[in-house]
């Protein structure tokens, strides 16, 4: 699978229409995140049930302070809509693969029900 450039105007439409999406936030300029895309990209060909996505921060700023991006690389996984993982940094093949696996296997039933307990906290 292809990797989907993630702007202002596609983000709640690809988050909301995928299981599960991994988020790549990157710039043109960064030289770990230019070394990490190749990782990324064979990734996104390997994996499958996964949307791979990248957001250029330089392009999307607004989507960057949203998140609260201040470093990058930073990856963030959202699954059924709800952001359930977020790091700085990049990583290898494997543990990136594994990362996967492990957002995979959530129970989300679980994850929303700990969601509606710190609400009403």
């Amino acid at each position: 699978m292809s990797v989907v450039e993630l702007t202002q105007s596609n983000f709640d439409e690809t988050i909301s229409n995928n299981e599960i999406v991994i988020i790549d936030f990157w710039a043109p300029w960064c030289g770990p995140c230019l070394q990490f895309a190749p990782t990324f990209k064979e990734a996104s060909e390997k994996i499958e049930g996964v949307t791979f996505a990248k957001v250029n921060t330089e392009e999307e700023q607004s989507l960057g302070a949203h998140f609260g991006i201040r470093s990058i690389p930073t990856l963030m996984i959202f699954r059924e809509t709800i952001g359930i993982f977020s790091q700085p940094g990049s990583m290898t093949a494997k543990d990136l693969e594994d990362l996967l696996s492990k957002a995979k296997s959530i129970d989300m039933d679980e994850v929303r029900k700990e969601l509606e307990n710190q609400k009403q906290a």
